[in-house]
């Protein structure tokens, strides 16, 4: 292993986000989802990034499960589905999302050659907390890194300047992982190693910095040299 210390992005990285709505869509008292549901997750993701970012330039901020609860209020409304019901099952699934296959054993071979690992990640603690410990990943994790700390949104450098603080390493020391290529890219350009899970094929953001290396999945993260 190239680094001493491996850092993750939560939302997109370690946890697939599609899941909460895949799964409502297949439970009979949400029917409603059944075709809509790839379009409606898409939208909520896409809404719930926007809204950090927005707040993080107007100084308006506000906790993770707000802008997410607001993002879906979107994509329900843009889905014209108006079930309180389905909302409200939508956003307990949220707090229990699946983690991607790798994840688990990927950790572990971290753990196994004496690294230390990390969530940082926009999210609340208590939304980290319910989707660490449901997908088994507590004891994998030596820290869960919350933007509360600091009251702003990735990717403002005093969110990255929380890893430092808390492993007393350089930003050389770090390998950052993240599926956003803005997060990846804001970080590269904060100093870290930056690896880009790139699951959808999508362009290199054109930004002020680009990762180090871009990957199909989280598999060969313990392999970067």
């Amino acid at each position: 292993m190239l680094k001493s210390v491996y850092v993750f992005d939560a939302y997109g990285t370690l946890f697939d986000v599609n899941s909460a709505a895949r799964r409502a869509s297949a439970e009979p008292d949400h029917a409603a989802l059944a075709q809509k549901w790839p379009e409606i997750s898409a939208n909520w993701r896409r809404k719930q990034l926007e809204y950090t970012w927005l707040r993080a330039v107007a100084n308006r901020h506000c906790d993770f499960w707000q802008v997410t609860q607001d993002g879906l209020d979107w994509a329900l409304e843009a889905a014209k589905i108006t079930s309180d019901a389905t909302r409200a099952r939508l956003l307990a699934l949220y707090r229990e999302l699946a983690a991607y296959p790798e994840v688990s054993l990927m950790l572990d071979t971290l753990k196994a050659g004496g690294a230390r690992t990390a969530i940082l990640s926009n999210g609340s603690p208590d939304m980290l907390d319910a989707a660490v410990n449901s997908a088994g990943l507590i004891k994998k994790l030596d820290a869960v890194l919350s933007v509360e700390d600091v009251g702003v949104f990735k990717p403002h450098d005093k969110v990255y300047d929380l890893v430092g603080a808390r492993f007393a390493c350089a930003p050389e020391d770090v390998l950052f992982v993240s599926s956003n290529g803005w997060d990846a890219a804001g970080a590269a350009g904060y100093g870290f190693t930056t690896a880009w899970v790139n699951r959808a094929g999508d362009p290199v953001d054109r930004l002020y910095a680009t990762p180090n290396h871009i990957l199909n999945d989280l598999t060969t993260i313990p392999e970067l040299r």
